[in-house]
């Protein structure tokens, strides 16, 4: 398995500690490089260039929103997961502004941080459930999150989606993006469970509430 680096920021040095025994339990990780201030981080993951940076968003001297900001705009080949514990929606919604690939709760780290990194390697976006149920909530209550939920889809989900409620087939959507029927099944099956749908029918509303196609 192709080797993982990671580099880690956050202000306590006993999290740190605390990240690197659960990292270390998957031999494929490597911690390149790790900081507890906000400015002295950035100029290490510019200079390291890590697969995934983990960043805590409160830093000293520069937060970990605004690394993001830095690190998306100049070096978006970088992946970057934030560590928060906010399980706020404000928070989540600045991010996903900047793209970010993962957003996992401090209190949850012990069980998620290892697939959150799989997943962003993975290309997929990954959030702690307890901030995937935040956002269903505000969907079934008929706020905006409509917004949110798309930003855990990937490129290949959206372009999958638009297809889907376009009325295209797996088979069809198959032969346009060369991939098999298989896939694509597995693909929409994905799409459906990350929105948190049920049918084609609400997969084609979502679409046109989000402007992937027209009404």
């Amino acid at each position: 398995m192709k080797e993982t680096r990671l580099y880690l920021a956050d202000d306590h040095a006993i999290v740190r500690e605390g990240l690197r025994f659960i990292l270390s339990s998957q031999p494929h990780y490597k911690i390149v490089g790790e900081s507890g201030d906000g400015p002295i981080a950035l100029q290490q993951i510019e200079e390291i260039k890590p697969d995934i940076a983990i960043l805590d968003i409160s830093l000293p001297g520069m937060t970990g929103i605004e690394i993001a900001r830095q690190i998306r705009r100049y070096h978006p080949d970088i992946r970057i997961i934030m560590l928060s514990r906010h399980d706020n929606e404000e928070y989540l919604r600045e991010l996903l502004k900047y793209k970010i690939h993962g957003y996992v709760l401090k209190d949850e780290a012990g069980s998620d941080l290892i697939r959150a990194i799989d997943a962003v390697m993975s290309g997929e976006t990954y959030l702690s459930p307890r901030m995937v149920s935040m956002l269903v909530r505000e969907k079934e209550a008929g706020t905006d999150a409509d917004t949110g939920l798309f930003s855990l889809l990937s490129n290949r989900e959206r372009e999958i989606l638009k297809l889907l409620a376009e009325g295209k087939t797996n088979e069809e959507i198959g032969t346009q993006l060369r991939i098999s029927p298989h896939t694509a099944k597995v693909h929409r099956q994905n799409i459906m469970k990350k929105l948190n749908l049920h049918k084609t029918a609400d997969l084609v509303r979502y679409a046109v509430r989000t402007g992937l196609i027209e009404g």
